[in-house]
């Protein structure tokens, strides 16, 4: 990696939270929803391009959780539609529909009926889908509720933006000794507070700037 690269991935580093933090927000964010739309379940999937696959990253219920890191192929079931297409799809008998993956969702212990997902968007890159799955029964699914899972999606997926990011970050670093040094200044610097924290911050970006 050239040098200024490196810099600039140490920076990252050490400024951006723990990958915990961001797995924290991604939960709260589908126990939310869960909970908003009365629904019995709700997750996350992120899409990791290297392998084009998507990948559990937060599940709502307690005992779900070992679902978390579980992947599938991009290309399969409604979530792998839903990435491909960009388009939000809501679907209220799930096993009659062709794009359902039935071969996955009994693997992962529930079978919905019905569900509601939506592509996880940034900077026009697709990162994810969210998906609700049997919420109440209801005739028509309003605007209204489009909007508010428009909503969710967005917080989630800046939420993987700044994942991918720390991730990307952190693996540039490996094994590089001078970079690290960076990312530890970095990480001292952003515990500050207030000015001092802003002053810090400049001065480690100056100092990027400068050795690149």
């Amino acid at each position: 990696m050239p040098e200024a690269g490196r810099l600039e991935a140490a920076v990252a580093a050490g400024v951006l939270p723990a990958e915990e933090s961001f797995a924290q927000l991604l939960r709260s964010i589908v126990v939310v929803a869960r909970a908003i739309f009365g629904a019995k379940a709700s997750s996350i999937f992120l899409f990791e391009p290297e392998t084009d696959e998507l990948v559990f990253a937060a599940v709502a219920g307690d005992d779900e959780q070992e679902l978390v890191g579980r992947r599938m192929p991009s290309s399969q079931g409604v979530a792998g539609w839903v990435l491909s297409s960009r388009t939000p799809l809501v679907l209220e008998d799930v096993r009659s529909d062709p794009r359902w993956a039935r071969g996955f969702a009994e693997k992962t212990g529930y079978v919905p009926k019905g569900l509601m997902a939506v592509p996880l968007l940034h900077e026009e890159e697709v990162l994810g889908v969210l998906q609700v799955l049997d919420r109440p029964e209801r005739s028509t699914f309003s605007l209204r509720e489009m909007e508010l899972l428009g909503l969710f999606a967005s917080q989630a997926a800046i939420a993987l933006a700044l994942l991918r990011a720390a991730r990307h970050a952190r693996e540039a670093l490996a094994g590089d000794g001078e970079a690290a040094g960076v990312a530890t200044l970095a990480a001292a610097v952003a515990r500050l507070e207030g000015e001092r924290r802003a002053a810090g911050l400049e001065l480690v970006r100056a100092l990027a700037r400068t050795l690149s």
